[in-house]
């Protein structure tokens, strides 16, 4: 018997979303929903569902869905979310960033507790390939105990001509990529007890900022550095990738551009391709991303099947949503020293 959905919200990154349902034998979609009615009737006609809606509430109440998959930005979740909570859905999906302040962030939380729902944030760099087995490598113990981590993901790929609106966002990178690294960060090293960012705005066309570096202390005395960048030439292009090196007391863990992984230890190096494959609807460099969400999307059917909780809920996201913020308020309160 196949989980009932409904998807709002059908902009760019819709697509994968809707691809990755239609490709998932145990998910049907019967609604979609945005306030531009072209583009619902778009989505509904490419990807063969029945109904349209531009009212959400309007859609909840005449489809009573097993899962709502909210893919709007941001200043929309937590009304949406709530929504989606009140109207009974037993599994609700928020994308990232799943909220712009920790008050809003808690609210939606208390609301799927109040309604017993399920709510899972679409934090899909974890659910990535590669991440998955360097992440069951660091698990296994072939590394030991880890000390040091950088995650970093530089690009100059042009994401604004298909996302214009990324351009005119005062708080930029750190609630776009970098919430993506500090959720990897946490699911690698542990929680965080001290942070500080350095920020920079270096492309004119941009508001906000399109590069970061933090430095971070996890609870284990673990040391990690997050770093990312729109405006950062390499040949070949690295986008979507996410590079990272973990350091433990008995070797290091590489993952590099072109999805290989390293792993370092007395013994020697050994090398593994890690690459994902392109799903029948996708394309390189886009595969590493839709890909995840394929497997994103298949956790969220054993969860609505009641085998797995939700990685990661909006509870656990919160913390990741806390380091957004505390970044952002290291930037801006920060005392400078003239030297």
């Amino acid at each position: 018997m196949k989980q009932r959905g409904v998807l709002i919200g059908c902009g760019f990154f819709a697509n994968n979303h809707l691809n990755g349902w239609k490709s998932l034998e145990g998910a049907e979609l019967v609604a979609v929903c945005d306030i531009d009615p072209a583009k619902a009737e778009q989505a509904a006609r490419q990807f063969g569902i029945p109904r349209t809606y531009t009212d959400a509430a309007a859609m909840l109440e005449a489809e009573k869905p097993d899962f709502v998959d909210i893919v709007t930005t941001v200043p929309s979740h937590r009304p949406l979310v709530e929504l989606a909570c009140r109207a009974g859905a037993r599994v609700v999906i928020c994308q990232k960033p799943f909220a712009e302040t920790q008050e809003d962030g808690e609210a939606m939380v208390a609301a799927a507790e109040a309604a017993g729902a399920k709510l899972v944030i679409h934090e899909n760099f974890r659910w990535q390939k590669s991440l998955i087995e360097l992440k069951q490598r660091l698990d296994d113990g072939q590394i030991g105990t880890p000390h040091f981590a950088r995650f970093q993901f530089r690009t100059h790929y042009d994401i604004y001509s298909k996302q214009p609106y990324l351009a005119q966002i005062e708080r930029f990178l750190i609630f776009d990529v970098g919430l993506h690294l500090f959720d990897l960060v946490r699911h690698f090293m542990g929680e965080v007890v001290h942070l500080t960012c350095q920020t920079q705005s270096l492309n004119p066309i941009v508001r906000g900022e399109d590069s970061f570096t933090s430095l971070l202390r996890h609870t284990s005395g673990a040391v990690s550095v997050v770093d990312a960048s729109y405006y950062t030439w390499h040949s070949p292009e690295l986008f979507p990738q996410t590079l990272v090196r973990i350091e433990g007391d008995a070797g290091t863990l590489e993952l590099l551009e072109g999805y290989r992984l390293r792993l370092h230890t007395p013994d020697g190096l050994e090398e593994f391709d890690v690459e994902p494959i392109v799903p029948s609807w996708g394309e390189k460099p886009w595969h590493g991303v839709q890909d995840s969400v394929v497997r994103f999307e298949s956790h969220v059917l054993d969860i609505l099947n009641g085998h797995v909780e939700p990685q990661p809920s909006g509870a656990d996201n919160l913390k990741t949503l806390a380091l957004a913020l505390a970044a952002y308020d290291f930037v801006e309160k920060e005392t400078t020293v003239a030297l």
